[in-house]
């Protein structure tokens, strides 16, 4: 943690960011230091800024930040790891900025939280690293490995922003769940066996298939979950699942995920989600 002197070094990874005034930016930064940080870069949109290109979303960079009258002002900046393979392909582009955006929403200015942090760049290096894929023929596992990268970040972020859900019990008679199709309830925060699900009328129904893997991605690190095969199919309906509960959490829907299925859909040309 940063002592209260003037200037001090963070390593960040940029969430998003704003115009300023005439030339400046005011930056969402998520620091391994202070957690969820704002500060403003003057006079990084000016043509000869240096700073410019170390400040793009989802760069991690190492900062040196004064503390100003309002606000943290970004004195330097240097890129560690810009993730370039994410800016080659539109697809890995909204999973990354999905990625960000989730983590955006979940987070508050509360102080440090180093798993959080280490949650995030390990996403966007496997979400790198899969376009690392050089056949061709590898094409549809490369997003497969994709979704499934996220996935296990969805479970992973709700376990470490205090939203785990509960799936080994049913919440509504706290026996432990049978081997057979069940039901989730956001409002419960998990699992709800047949019978109390009809007391539960927000309860949707969720396959043990899928059931199994969001266990395996809560008690497992990811090499455990790396090898494990996940369909198109599969994967649809474990993100069905998960949007149902994250909108609920959030209460209101995010922005990445309605872009993102226009592009599955072989939609061109559409206008980034604000």
């Amino acid at each position: 943690m940063p002592s209260r002197e003037r200037s001090f070094r963070v390593e960040a990874v940029v969430l998003r960011h704003n115009d300023w005034g005439e030339a400046d930016r005011l930056l969402s930064l998520f620091t391994l230091e202070l957690g969820k940080v704002r500060a403003v870069a003057k006079g990084v949109r000016k043509l000869r800024s240096r700073k410019a290109g170390h400040l793009e979303p989802f760069t991690r960079t190492s900062l040196l930040l004064a503390r100003g009258r309002e606000t943290l002002l970004v004195t330097q900046a240097e890129t560690v790891d810009a993730y370039l393979p994410l800016r080659e392909d539109l697809m890995c582009t909204t999973y990354a900025s999905y990625v960000v955006e989730l983590l955006d929403r979940f987070t508050y200015e509360e102080g440090e939280n180093g798993a959080l942090f280490r949650l995030l760049v390990e996403t966007l290096s496997r979400l790198a690293s899969s376009r690392a894929l050089e056949k061709p023929a590898d094409a549809n596992s490369e997003r497969l490995l994709q979704e499934l990268s996220v996935r296990y970040y969805e479970m992973r972020l709700l376990d470490l922003v205090g939203f785990r859900p509960q799936l080994f019990y049913c919440l509504g008679c706290q026996q432990e769940i049978k081997p057979q199709d069940q039901f989730f309830s956001a409002s419960r925060g998990g699992v709800i066996c047949p019978n109390c699900a009809q007391d539960v009328p927000e309860a949707r129904p969720i396959t043990m298939n899928v059931l199994r893997y969001l266990r395996h991605f809560q008690r497992s690190n990811w090499n455990e979950v790396a090898p494990a095969p996940l369909s198109a199919a599969l994967n649809r309906e474990i993100e069905i699942t998960m949007q149902y509960y994250l909108t609920y959490l959030l209460e209101r829907g995010l922005n990445t995920p309605r872009f993102l299925r226009h592009l599955r859909s072989g939609g061109e040309g559409a206008a980034w989600p604000a």
